[in-house]
């Protein structure tokens, strides 16, 4: 079969799984010049025309500044698909690369895939597109996933598609089911043109490693490369400790649970509704329609099988943190449930990121208690959702 016939069955599957393409979409592509995003390019022109979605793409070439730049073969690449080439000054990102990279063996990749999605995320705002395409390929998802787990202690990959609340852009991967084997054959079938990479770091880096390990670990167990692959989205058989977690407070049973799932981020908000907005008169919107979300880190509060209340933090500045939306159950006050989790809370912040500062806005009358965990007030008080507050912090 010809590799082109692969990579879009692959892009079809992609698409219908992860919901990738819309009616009205206009797609942004990051064309660098590279086989991956030329593949891409010249893929997304060919299932414009066949998947029975109305969409518009657009190719992107950014001139980051690096030496040898000329897009002058990409311009008659897009011509000969019908699309016309924008290509956008973004020289200032090479000098930066080289202040940030000091005595490091070489440039910094990751502040310049930052860079790069940061750039293409401006350009689409400014054009008013309300997607953007990255070429980043199955391969590219199985070496993140692996350098994740042996370098960064964590399992995961990047997703086929993220959505930017605040900018309000989504980027997504098409190529996300593809092999990197099959986009080199679909480059020499096509004969599409490619650029030689312009970065000096480029094959001297952790994910040239990667490519080295997997390549090893699939001449050695074969069935381990479509394995890796399926692992990625096998959400059925995903079996990990996280979910888990109940750091012990007290022998007693008395533990806090972090917020991974939406079940445990259901008996979150029904918390907070029952504490704050039926208790309190606090504004709905305030206590559950909220923006930082996925910056906070969220506990449920346990004793024993009991969830008798919740608590989360974040970091608000440099070695500072903020502890927000703590609230316990009417039925479990009186046992000191939330004073100790409460303190156990402060604890942890505090001995994971000494030195640093860790306040909160309490409610006024609650002032003393608070005083009794080591916190002091700081300025005025203050109405906040109705109620008289004022700023406590403790420095550990």
């Amino acid at each position: 079969m010809k590799a082109i016939r692969t990579v879009l069955a692959c892009i079809r599957k992609a698409d219908q799984r992860y919901n990738l393409i819309n009616h009205g979409d206009k797609i942004m592509i990051g064309l660098s010049g590279g086989k991956d995003s030329v593949a891409l390019t010249y893929a997304l022109s060919l299932y414009q025309k066949f998947s029975h979605t109305d969409f518009v793409i657009q190719p992107v070439m950014l001139d980051l500044g690096f030496p040898g730049f000329n897009p002058y073969e990409m311009n008659k690449f897009c011509e000969s698909l019908g699309l016309k080439l924008l290509v956008v000054d973004n020289t200032e990102v090479y000098r930066i690369l080289q202040i940030q990279q000091k005595d490091k063996e070489h440039l910094p990749c990751s502040i310049c895939s930052r860079m790069k999605k940061a750039s293409m995320n401006k350009v689409a705002k400014e054009l008013g597109f309300n997607k953007v395409s990255f070429a980043h390929h199955a391969d590219d998802a199985i070496e993140t996933y692996m350098m994740n787990t042996l370098f960064g202690g964590r399992v995961a990959s990047f997703s086929p598609k993220m959505h930017l609340e605040r900018a309000d852009i989504t980027f997504i991967r098409p190529l996300i089911h593809v092999r990197e084997s099959d986009i080199i054959k679909l480059v020499k079938e096509e004969n599409l043109p490619v650029l030689a990479s312009g970065c000096p770091a480029n094959m001297h880096t952790r994910r040239e490693d990667m490519k080295l390990l997997l390549k090893d670990i699939y001449k050695k167990w074969p069935i381990a490369k479509d394995n890796l692959l399926t692992m990625l989205s096998n959400y059925e058989k995903e079996d990990i400790w996280g979910k888990e977690i109940y750091h012990q407070i007290n022998q007693d049973g008395l533990t806090l649970k972090p917020v991974i799932s939406s079940m445990d981020m259901m008996h979150v908000l029904d918390i907070r509704t029952k504490v704050f907005i039926q208790e309190q008169n606090c504004p709905y919107e305030i206590e559950v329609v909220e923006k930082e979300e996925k910056e906070s880190h969220h506990y449920l509060i346990y004793n024993k099988e009991d969830i008798v209340g919740t608590i989360r933090y974040r970091q608000t500045g440099e070695r500072e943190f903020k502890i927000e939306r703590f609230a316990i159950l009417k039925e479990y006050r009186g046992h000191e449930y939330g004073k100790k989790a409460f303190q156990y809370l402060v604890n942890k912040i505090s001995e994971e990121n000494t030195p640093c500062t860790i306040y909160f806005h309490a409610q006024y009358q609650l002032m003393d208690y608070y005083k009794s965990l080591g916190f002091i007030e700081e300025g005025e008080t203050f109405i906040e959702a109705d109620i008289k507050h004022i700023k406590m912090l403790k420095k550990c």
